[in-house]
């Protein structure tokens, strides 16, 4: 037997078509014919069109359309037919006159090149008549509404007597913790190229989720899913803002029937800013009792998110306050305030990433008040079941990420005492945090043909964000079928093939690689009872269990002398591709296990005590994630994840004007994100888990964790180095010397 593919550290396979610029992505398809469309957005936050001047805008030269709510095709429904995230979204379809947020699209101009696009679309003038919006969070507040649930959950729990146990604490913590709106900003924006034939669409879009695309705009369209083809080969990352499908792609495609010609619409950087979704800003009150020896009596966890006026979206923060750690007497509430704003969408660990900061920053306070180790309060209250489910954990691990951390990063060495470490003038401080994310599957398909001249070509669509999917399906893929992995070739991105779900949430690989695994175990079967029944075989006459797929040969286990090429069989019947397709979908393992990975971060910054510069030196991550398939992509997944959790303390944040709702830093000039500079040591520590229960292949989706609690991580080693609790994220200058 060869040694097994999985969890090898294969080099990416499209590596080489990226850095040289070869991989096409959205944007990059140019087809005969093609126009440009440009969107205009508006400048009110709230308010109607009363007017719309097109007629300069038309006279310009290389203009072929202006589409604005006078003209634009009317759809089934005012365009409100697929309202059904995550794919189905509020969308603006140039519907009526209506303005609900600030950059939000009511025109698109469409010209024979981008530049006459981008030119005319300045000298389209829309007249507003605005009205009263509601743009003040904080104001907001007192009114807030209780969401419908709290994804599959209720919105607000209760367990025990929460009062009761805060009454019995030896130390309380009531505080209230922010964060800040974000915006995705990934390297690619957003991109569709829209193309009919006859009543056929098709669309090359960047997306998180090729049929999630197809299923919403067939249904905005009135038109059969299956006159709908979306191809995406290569995502330019998306980080949850691409998985729900935005009125750009829409537009496009109405934009491309109106001028009988393929169009090309891609957002400017400023339009990533409202019309596709961010992370919502909160408010999380936290109330903490314990007992004097670091035992929780008392976990109160209340949330305040901002979402739209058009579609209530909520952020979860409380989700993991309800699991993460053993106490006896909990409540946890969600709350929603409608702002004239873009709706949010999911960002990377959407409600985890966010609501660790509170949680783990209050935490981290309790521990101080009652002068115990951070690390030693969460030991004190590990959760060895789910607290809320009252089911095991199908595995966790993150008892030893605490141990194997903190000894990797050297914990032991910090003093406990606050502004009590230094480096020759700056202020040293050490924090940690606890990082978890929900495991999550969902049913997938894939087909695998074994062809004659010995490779297999294998689909799904699924999507690639750039994590790594085609490498890690072809380790699948190749290891199942007994193929070395130069002889496997695996295509996504596309709704000709097999359907596969969103990926988000954490949950590519471990829904689409069990497929792939079934599919290729599935055609392997069929091309050994080919061999075993073919009398030209040397193979002729053996049992199924008697022969093996080794290395690209069909081989007999009990004499290896009895072989032959594996695609000798195929070529001996005509060529005739050997084919299998399967599903794979989970079963009821969460009714009678809680899934998740695990992981713990610490931090150590650096602090300059007269201007309150907060300078990261390193991190350290310890992750319990199940069987890796791939050690070297599923570093860099976690190295990524920890780096913007970098930005999530200390820069990303939209900021939008109190008077108009724009965002007035809605550009990478402004609204900053790590580079180089700002990046010290980091350390990716996964240590070796068995779960049994998630999937076949034993694997977590590893997209999410890196991000979490290492916000909290920071947050908490600043106050360490500092003595300053700073409440609100990021963790700018002028509110740690404050």
């Amino acid at each position: 037997m060869s040694e097994s593919l999985i969890g090898m550290p294969v080099d990416r396979i499209d590596g080489v078509l990226k850095v040289t610029g070869s991989a096409r992505y959205a944007g990059d398809f140019s087809l005969p014919g093609m126009l440009h469309a440009v969107m205009v957005t508006s400048t009110i936050p709230a308010g109607r069109i009363a007017g719309i001047d097109t007629a300069e805008a038309e006279r310009m030269p290389g203009v072929r359309l202006v589409m604005t709510a006078l003209n634009a095709p009317r759809l089934p429904k005012g365009g409100k037919a697929a309202l059904q995230p995550p794919a189905g979204r509020a969308l603006s379809l140039l519907q009526d006159t209506a303005v609900h947020y600030n950059n939000e699209p009511v025109a698109v101009v469409v010209a024979d090149t981008l530049a006459q696009a981008r030119d005319a679309a300045r000298h389209v003038r829309p007249r507003y008549q605005p009205e009263k919006a509601t743009l003040d969070f904080d104001a907001g507040k007192a009114a807030a509404g209780k969401p419908k649930q709290a994804k599959d959950e209720p919105a607000d729990t209760a367990r025990g007597d929460f009062e009761a146990g805060l009454r019995q604490a030896a130390a309380k913590v009531d505080a209230v913790y922010g964060t800040p709106v974000q915006t995705h900003n990934p390297m690619e924006p957003h991109a569709t190229v829209a193309t009919w034939e006859g009543d056929t669409l098709t669309l090359y879009d960047a997306t998180q989720y090729v049929t999630g695309v197809r299923r919403t705009v067939a249904r905005t369209l009135g038109i059969d899913a299956g006159k709908v083809r979306v191809i995406c080969p290569y995502v330019g990352g998306g980080f949850g803002c691409k998985g729900s499908t935005w009125s750009h792609v829409v537009l496009a495609a109405m934009a491309s029937q109106r001028t009988g010609r393929p169009v090309r619409l891609v957002l400017e950087r400023p339009q990533m800013f409202g019309p596709v979704g961010a992370r919502p800003r909160t408010a999380q009150h936290m109330t903490l009792g314990a007992a004097a020896d670091g035992t929780l009596t008392a976990l109160r966890h209340d949330v305040i998110a901002h979402t739209s006026l058009r579609e209530e979206w909520l952020e979860t923060c409380a989700l993991v306050t309800r699991m993460l750690y053993a106490c006896p007497n909990q409540r946890t509430s969600h709350r929603v305030v409608r702002l004239n704003s873009g709706v949010p969408t999911f960002m990377r660990a959407p409600g985890e990433a966010s609501g660790s900061v509170a949680l783990e920053c209050a935490l981290d306070e309790l521990a101080y008040a009652l002068h115990v180790d951070p690390v030693a309060l969460r030991l004190r209250n590990y959760a060895e079941r789910d607290p809320e489910k009252r089911l095991p954990f199908s595995s966790k691990s993150l008892r030893e990420c605490y141990r194997v951390g903190a000894e990797r990063f050297g914990w032991s060495r910090r003093t406990p005492a606050p502004r009590s470490m230094q480096a020759d003038g700056p202020l040293v401080g050490m924090g940690m945090a606890t990082a978890t994310y929900p495991t999550n599957r969902s049913p997938a398909s894939a087909i695998v043909q074994l062809l004659p001249d010995g490779t297999a070509l294998v689909r799904s669509g699924s999507q690639d964000l750039g994590t790594g999917t085609y490498t890690v399906m072809t380790q699948v893929a190749a290891d199942a079928l007994g193929l070395p992995p130069d002889r496997v070739r695996f295509e996504l991105g596309d709704t000709d093939f097999p359907e596969a779900p969103v990926s988000g949430g954490s949950q590519s690989v471990a829904s689409v690689a069990p497929a792939v695994q079934a599919a290729c175990a599935a055609a392997k079967a069929k091309l050994v009872g080919l061999a075993i029944a073919d009398g030209a075989s040397p193979l002729s006459g053996a049992t199924a269990e008697q022969v093996d797929v080794v290395d690209g040969w069909l081989v007999h286990r009990g004499d290896p002398k009895r072989r032959e090429p594996a695609a000798t069989p195929i070529a001996r019947r005509g060529g005739e591709p050997v084919e299998a397709t399967a599903t794979a979908k989970p079963g009821d393992e969460k009714k009678a296990f809680s899934m998740h990975a695990f992981g713990a971060v610490f931090a150590e910054v650096r602090v300059d005590p007269d201007f309150g510069t907060v300078r990261v030196q390193r991190l350290t991550g310890c992750y319990g994630v199940g069987r890796l398939l791939n050690r070297k992509t599923a570093h860099s997944q976690l190295m990524g994840g920890i780096v913007w959790g970098l930005g999530f303390a200390l820069l990303e944040e939209s900021v939008p004007d109190p008077a108009t709702g724009r965002i007035v830093n809605g550009n990478l000039a402004e609204y900053h994100v790590p580079v180089n500079a700002d990046v010290g040591g980091i350390e990716v520590i996964v240590l070796d888990e068995n779960d049994p229960h998630v999937n076949p292949l034993g694997a977590k989706g590893i997209g999410e964790i890196g991000i979490v609690g290492v916000a909290a991580a920071i947050a908490n080693a600043v106050y360490h180095a500092t003595g300053r609790r700073v409440r609100e994220l990021p963790l700018t200058p002028d509110k740690v010397i404050a």
